[in-house]
């Protein structure tokens, strides 16, 4: 029960900051709010770790430098996807990153039930469907599909490194990842040399998503250390449930018929390979 809460708990976490940071970045612009961001993350989990007064359990809490690397690549690219294209198609495919733990669990010595693996199938079919739009009588890749495919590889090698740092010590895991990831958008901001500045409210805003971010990172990482990464890393990628909701909720979107089905089959699948 207690995996169960925890994970969920991520996904929650993630599914409102994946919605409300590509939402308000489309106008403030991606970078902005990322690094805003990333700041109220790491000073959210500083004061986490400084007020529990610990070291860290273990070197292995340095597997989320990885994980970081990947879950920003991811973050980026899903930030670019859900500016370009349908967030209730976008969100669906990056959430198929469930796929890669489960394979890594299976090489670790998971065994998938028969329903877990129709899972990966449905979620496999449901993605097809979900990147074709019609567009003037033809069919084409949906805007932001490729772009959610580079982000669900990204989050999905994010799960097995930050599952194995958080079994160490999740506090200490959620800062070294942000710490790491603030590193990286300063990196991108001091090449670019793109300006930073947000009205006090915008920049609350954004640093509000980097502490739900922050959240759901905490959340995922105290799971590691109750259960197996093919199972939690799985429940936690039911995020795109909520950001597809808040999609529908908050900017109406509306997308085609097959894609509709594809998104359901995506989700059904993400549900069945945690079942």
């Amino acid at each position: 029960m207690t995996t169960l809460a925890l994970a969920l708990g991520a996904s929650l976490a993630w599914g409102v900051a994946d919605f409300v940071g590509p939402y308000v970045g489309r106008t403030l612009g991606m970078l902005r709010v990322l690094f805003w961001a990333q700041l109220g993350g790491v000073a959210a989990i500083a004061v986490a770790v400084a007020v529990r007064d610990r070291g860290p359990a273990g070197p292995a809490v340095l597997f989320a430098c990885v994980a970081s690397l990947a879950g920003m690549l991811g973050l980026f690219a899903y930030y670019r996807g859900m500016r370009d294209g349908a967030m209730s198609v976008v969100a669906p495919v990056a959430g198929v990153s469930a796929v890669i733990p489960v394979i890594y669990g299976i090489t670790n010595g998971d065994r998938p039930s028969a329903v877990q693996v129709a899972g990966v199938a449905c979620a496999l079919v449901g993605v097809g469907l979900a990147s074709v739009e019609h567009h003037e009588g033809t069919r084409r890749i949906a805007t932001g599909v490729g772009l959610a495919l580079l982000a669900a590889l990204g989050f999905g090698v994010y799960f097995p490194f930050m599952h194995a740092a958080g079994k160490v010590d999740f506090w200490w895991a959620g800062l070294v990842f942000r710490a790491t990831a603030l590193l990286l958008v300063a990196a991108v901001v001091a090449g670019t040399r793109a300006p930073m500045r947000l009205a006090p409210r915008w920049a609350a805003v954004a640093a509000l998503v980097g502490i739900g971010d922050t959240l759901g990172n905490v959340l995922f990482a105290a799971a590691s250390g109750h259960g197996l990464v093919s199972l939690t890393s799985v429940l936690a990628s039911l995020y795109p449930i909520v950001t597809v909701v808040l999609a529908a909720a908050v900017v109406g979107e509306r997308v085609a018929a097959l894609q509709r089905v594809g998104i359901v089959l995506t989700l059904a699948g993400v549900v069945l390979i945690g079942a």
